[in-house]
């Protein structure tokens, strides 16, 4: 079968390889569509990070580079291994996709998602979304409905990212919240928070980015920190009394100075995006107004009321999908494309 496969920094290839054992307590899932995720791009222009370097393999999976990518996707059962008798095949299916030992308790109220050289499948070993079929254990493995279309689907696993988010910030119906950033993650945590009634004020530079956000009626406000101050608009947005909650995802410092700025004293701000490199903050500002700085990685059991919110009709994924590419285009038509023209491309699905 055809996998995207990592090699090392700027080395991805489209080959064959074996096709997936459906081994006894897995699924076998004929992939449909995969997202093009930041951490991809992070992995192809920096990594290995993620991905084991070769020759030294993960903890868990045991496998190193070279590494089937991919961890947002969507797809079909075509096999069930033996032991697994609540999944059939023809299922439509998502995956939470974790790598973590065997010995973690990955029950409700578990953190399992930060428990010891956890990764993810399509990163950390185990095969990925970026190839035509995989073999995934079955606690990782989500029925949809056919409510849900498979393209749609794949944004499943970057929604649960912002519905994790929104749970670790304990916003509330009635709350305001700022989302300083409106890249994939910062536009569909906005949907989350809309869908949960929350007032979203949405900070963002591109211009494509912030029609996506007017298309998609995910923001009531949109400011543009290149034409307005966005620190004196959110205070009169708030009536100088700032927001509830804040959520940081650009990995951008001047982004989080404003969100330390504009939360209300006693407020929350939560730190959703993956910083490759040292941040300041002011600290006078945390210590003032007492507020809680959080960070927050992935989800936790958060995918059954993330696939219910999009299966309830009160999240919609497909204005966020802005390209539909194949399998042999993902290093031309994908990942170059979203590294030096990202302004035109929200999210990027890739068929399988």
């Amino acid at each position: 079968m055809k996998a995207a496969r990592f090699y090392d920094k700027g080395d991805i290839r489209v080959e064959d390889i074996p096709e997936p054992t459906v081994e006894p307590g897995t699924v076998g899932i004929d992939v449909a569509w995969c997202g093009i995720c930041g951490t991809d791009l992070h992995e192809f222009m920096e990594g290995p990070i993620f991905i084991p370097p070769c020759g030294h393999p993960h903890p868990v999976s045991g496998e190193s580079a070279p590494i089937t990518m991919g961890h947002e996707f969507s797809g079909v059962v075509y096999a069930v291994g033996d032991g697994v008798d609540d999944i059939e095949i023809g299922q439509h299916v998502v995956v939470e996709p974790y790598i973590i030992a065997d010995d973690v308790d990955t029950g409700p109220g578990e953190n399992y998602h930060l428990s010891k050289n956890m990764n993810f499948i399509g990163l950390g070993g185990r095969g990925g979304g970026l190839s035509e079929k995989i073999a995934v254990k079955r606690r990782w493995v989500h029925p949809i409905s056919n409510k849900i279309p498979l393209d749609q689907a794949a944004l499943i696993e970057p929604l649960a990212v912002g519905y994790h988010a929104f749970v670790r910030s304990g916003a509330k119906a009635g709350d305001t919240a700022l989302v300083g950033g409106g890249g994939p993650i910062g536009l569909l945590l906005s949907s989350v928070l809309k869908a949960k009634g929350i007032t979203v004020i949405l900070t963002e530079l591109s211009a494509k980015r912030k029609e996506k956000a007017e298309e998609t009626g995910v923001a009531d406000f949109i400011l543009d920190p290149s034409e307005v101050n966005v620190i004196e608009e959110v205070m009169r947005i708030t009536e100088n009394r700032g927001v509830d909650v804040a959520f940081e995802c650009t990995s951008v410092n001047e982004v989080l100075d404003i969100l330390v700025e504009t939360t209300k004293p006693g407020g929350t701000v939560v730190i959703v995006s993956i910083w490759s490199h040292p941040a300041t903050v002011n600290v006078h500002s945390v210590v003032m107004k007492e507020l809680d700085v959080r960070g927050t990685i992935a989800y936790v059991n958060n995918h059954e009321e993330t696939i219910k919110l999009v299966e309830e009709g009160k999240v919609n994924l497909e204005p966020f999908i802005t390209q539909r590419i194949q399998l042999d285009d993902l290093v031309s038509e994908g990942f170059e494309r979203l590294i030096h023209n990202n302004e035109s491309a929200v999210k990027i699905i890739v068929h399988t």
